[in-house]
């Protein structure tokens, strides 16, 4: 089944890569970020849309969120107040100068598939909770932003053409969202049509919550081990 080897191979780039690899720009992407000098759009779109692609973190919540939602105009909502969020932070994180550990905020994401998976586990259901998943969504949006804009941060940005440069790499990430999201969710679209997803999703879920347990730990074993304590 198609999913559940997408889903297989979210979870071994979880399982193999190391904590520094979760928003990462590296190598000529980052000699090209560190260097530019005035506004340059079109690559700054590009770096943007793959780093959405290969964001896997990013997609692995993503995935927990339209789990479950049968109407394009609920996908619509949700991941428009994703967008919002994310987008606040990144922009405000690298011109406000926020200065946050990338491995805590990194962890929270972490968190947030978790909770996804929690959530479409129906841990809360049974606790008798009911959280406004529009206000969580958009504040997970929140955190996810903050972890790019942190990594760009280390980049030592040129101020010359910054405002212009982030938008464009903002728009380059919306664009690869709507790319990586399309595929994933024609997969699941594609899954419910076939027997096999009532009988897998209780274990697709499962599996997701551990993806989330695994981000997190890399995450804070990173802190702890680096020294970056404050």
């Amino acid at each position: 089944m198609a999913i559940k080897t997408c889903l297989a191979l979210l979870l071994t780039l979880c399982v193999a890569s190391s904590p520094a690899f979760a928003h990462a720009i590296g190598g000529s992407d980052a000699a090209f970020v560190a260097a530019a000098q005035g506004p340059d759009p079109f690559p700054f779109m590009y770096l943007g849309a793959k780093h959405m692609v290969t964001g896997y973190d990013h997609l692995l919540f993503l995935f927990g969120v339209i789990f479950f939602l049968y109407r394009l105009r609920d996908v619509l909502l949700y991941v428009s107040l994703f967008s919002l969020g994310h987008s606040t932070t990144l922009l405000a994180g690298v011109l406000l100068e926020l200065d946050v550990s990338a491995y805590l905020v990194d962890a929270v994401i972490g968190l947030s598939v978790c909770y996804k998976a929690f959530e479409n586990l129906g841990g809360f259901r049974r606790m008798n909770v009911a959280p406004d998943n529009r206000l969580v969504v958009g504040g997970f949006g929140l955190v996810h932003g903050l972890g790019l804009a942190t990594k760009l941060q280390e980049l030592n940005l040129n101020k010359d053409g910054l405002i212009e440069n982030l938008i464009a790499f903002n728009i380059g990430v919306e664009v690869g969202q709507v790319i990586a999201l399309s595929v994933i969710l024609a997969l699941v679209v594609f899954w419910r049509t076939t027997q096999t997803f009532g009988r897998w999703a209780i274990t697709a879920n499962a599996l997701l919550f551990l993806a989330g347990v695994i981000l997190t730990g890399e995450q804070l074993a990173g802190y702890f081990l680096s020294g970056d304590m404050t």
